[in-house]
């Protein structure tokens, strides 16, 4: 069976019997776009607009879809996606030790590191220095710390949560997440573990 040929006519531009697939190609990536053309074959009642013709319109969509997609990639000129810088860091974990090496660590790296091993002494430093990040244990002595995430956004909205916790079911991380939590680390952790979730 012969493949179809269409009449493709661009203002006074014929191309005369342009083969079914290569028309379909053209329209696909947008070597003919919507409205620019009009078309012909046997079987049709005179010229059409391609786009209104059933068998044709997917490739429009094709194209359409692919320009979207590379919208979404693409950044906007002139915009440069923001990265965080991170300088402050509260640490709230009842483990002194811990606390200790943690912030030896991270000093060493040239963070600006505080220490809390309450809720209480958490909230009190959250509301002096507002660190851009809080690395929080969720078993304190005096409560729950999964109920201190609300109260740090609360005190310091543009705080970023990241959790340091022994008990990370699949439950707990989904209940942190859905606080606002950006990451959650297992202990026992390791140093690069806590500075990807830095970077």
């Amino acid at each position: 069976m012969a493949e179809i040929k269409w009449d493709v006519r661009r203002g006074a531009e014929i191309y005369g019997g342009v083969y079914d697939a290569r028309l379909k190609r053209w329209i696909s990536t947008g070597k003919i776009k919507s409205a620019e053309v009009l078309v012909w074959r046997s079987g049709l009642s005179g010229w059409r607009k391609p786009e209104e013709l059933e068998e044709l319109t997917p490739f429009f969509k094709r194209w359409e879809r692919y320009q979207l997609r590379k919208i979404r990639r693409r950044p906007e000129r002139g915009v440069v996606p923001v990265r965080k810088k991170i300088k402050d860091i509260l640490i709230i974990e009842d483990e002194k030790d811990l606390c200790e090496i943690l912030s030896d660590i991270l000093n060493h790296k040239g963070y600006n590191v505080a220490v809390a091993n309450t809720k209480r002494e958490g909230i009190a430093s959250l509301k002096k220095q507002h660190p851009q990040l809080v690395f929080l244990d969720l078993k304190l002595p005096d409560g729950d710390g999964m109920k201190l995430l609300p109260k740090i956004k609360k005190a310091s909205p543009r705080t970023t949560m990241n959790v340091i916790s022994a008990y990370g079911s699949n439950e707990v991380r989904e209940e942190a997440k859905k606080r606002g939590v950006y990451s959650f680390i297992d202990k026992p952790f390791t140093e690069r573990q806590i500075l990807r979730s830095i970077r």
